[in-house]
């Protein structure tokens, strides 16, 4: 179950919020009412590729990720540059721990600047931060 104190870091920085137990989950969540869902999830898959040691899974994976966000018109297409793109394209032969860093990067700024601060304005978040507000007060009261 999220914390309100975990709910309450979220809003010191964007960080806090994508490496906490829940943040993900409910950032996701919120991100689905902007249509921009497919932004977190390349970000997590692409957490989950570095920690890949095979090379066979990484060759795998790489081509999942390739196809489902960075080629042109792939169903959950993120918005990239073209060098970025085109170094994913070159570099998905032989893919490195490394080969989607750049994109990762590009899609974490995003979410930085344009839709986080959103997200801590969002009734969505307010209501779960008062939600848990209201909870904590009533457990105190008992």
């Amino acid at each position: 179950r999220v914390s309100l104190e975990e709910v309450l870091q979220w809003s010191q920085s964007f960080e806090n919020l994508v490496t906490s137990k829940y943040g993900p989950m409910i950032y996701k969540t919120y991100l689905k009412t902007e249509h921009s869902d497919e932004n977190m999830e390349f970000w997590l898959a692409c957490e989950e590729y570095k920690k890949l040691t095979s090379q066979r899974k990484r060759i795998s994976m790489a081509r999942k990720l390739f196809t489902s966000y960075i080629q042109a018109q792939a169903p959950n297409e993120i918005n990239i540059d073209s060098p970025a793109r085109k170094a994913i394209i070159r570099n998905i032969q032989e893919p490195t721990q490394s080969c989607f860093d750049e994109a990762q990067r590009i899609i974490y700024r995003y979410m930085e600047r344009d839709s986080y601060p959103r997200f801590l304005e969002s009734q969505f978040y307010q209501k779960l931060k008062q939600s848990l507000q209201n909870n904590s007060n009533n457990s105190m009261v008992n």
